[in-house]
């Protein structure tokens, strides 16, 4: 039986008390060592449109949401009774008819109103602003992954409401309606063949992973928040498992996972040849110490591989490698700098630098 988890769980554990946390831990080792063991209280929820929906009793109050099939467990929701209850009456796990990729949709339903005729004056209201997809074809918003019954509130969407609305769907088709609000035309997804696992798809593992062992179970529960050591994007795993023939640049905006895959590109170089030693380095020695908390995190079942892999400030390196081929390095003061930039900028004509400027530029790390 394959054993999975989705990034929804890890959110919802993360949430949960520390002892809260611990009862859940336990609860889902023992489900991944035996999941057909009599003593879980595994209850039908018939409330729930998915009928593959259970929960699981880890305490009195703590229930686990399992969409349980009979080859697959996958580990969904966790929290307080009537919190998980309405989590999974509102989800559903179903193969996106275009891409083929798996996902979790949020039900999406409809109240209608009925309008009784009132005669009153009021004030006429602004104009609504323009939305933005009504031009879409629903063959391309199904191409970048939008749940079918998504497919209305996507076409009445404006720039007032789509932040709104992205939370709500899965997470290719969020980021492609962004792209697409922006003027920026999105890679669609490629459906996977006929025949193929829903949950290999590339769009699908990033947000499901199968749990090889407890040992992966383990890291993926530790460190619920800190995602990127379990769920990579598949773009990012290109990224980090290419062989380059030289120096490579990846470029991005802040928040885009640059040292998410730098982490993974290291431990995956030290993987690959056993007899090297990898060196990450960065600006600062507060960023370095970061980083180097990370590895360690994301090597937690391998630990040995922390003897092969060195984090250090860029400029730390270049001091030790001048002491090393030269002699020890003598740093100037801070005043001494300061002396050196005032008397050098004011030799030097036509620039428009400040002194407090390139102080900070001459004495950051």
């Amino acid at each position: 039986m394959n054993f999975r988890i989705a990034d929804t769980f890890t959110d919802s554990l993360a949430k949960l008390n520390g002892d809260e946390q611990k009862a859940v831990k336990t609860t889902a080792f023992d489900l991944q060592l035996n999941p057909s063991n009599p003593g879980f209280s595994f209850h039908k929820l018939d409330k729930a449109k998915d009928k593959n929906f259970w929960s699981v009793r880890v305490n009195t109050d703590i229930r686990l949401i399992v969409h349980k099939t009979s080859d697959s467990l996958l580990l969904c929701y966790v929290g307080h009774h009537d919190n998980a209850y309405q989590w999974a009456e509102k989800r559903k796990l179903e193969i996106h008819p275009r891409t083929g990729a798996a996902q979790l949709v949020e039900i999406r339903e409809r109240v209608e109103e009925i309008t009784i005729a009132k005669y009153i004056e009021v004030e006429r209201p602004a104009a609504a602003k323009p939305v933005l997809f009504a031009n879409r074809s629903d063959d391309e918003l199904l191409g970048y992954g939008v749940p079918f019954e998504w497919l209305v509130d996507v076409r009445l969407v404006n720039e007032d409401t789509i932040l709104e609305l992205a939370d709500h769907l899965p997470g290719e088709a969020a980021e492609a309606l962004l792209d697409l609000a922006v003027g920026v035309t999105p890679k669609k997804p490629e459906p996977v063949d006929k025949g193929i696992d829903p949950f290999h798809h590339p769009d699908a593992q990033r947000r499901f992973r199968v749990m090889n062992n407890v040992e992966e179970l383990a890291q993926a529960l530790d460190y619920p928040w800190e995602k990127w050591t379990v769920f990579l994007h598949p773009a990012q795993r290109q990224l980090i498992e290419r062989d380059y023939n030289g120096p490579a640049k990846v470029s991005g905006s802040a928040g885009t996972g640059k040292t998410i895959v730098a982490l993974h590109r290291a431990v995956f170089l030290a993987r690959k040849h056993p007899e090297a030693r990898v060196l990450l380095t960065t600006f600062s020695d507060a960023l370095a110490n970061a980083l180097a908390t990370k590895l360690k995190r994301l090597i937690v079942t391998t630990p040995r591989l922390g003897e092969r892999l060195e984090v250090h400030a860029l400029d730390a390196i270049g001091q030790r490698l001048f002491e090393f081929k030269e002699s020890k390095v003598a740093l100037a003061s801070k005043p001494v700098i300061r002396q050196l930039l005032e008397t050098t900028s004011k030799n030097v004509t036509e620039h428009k630098f400040n002194l407090h400027f390139l102080l900070t530029m001459g004495t950051s790390r």
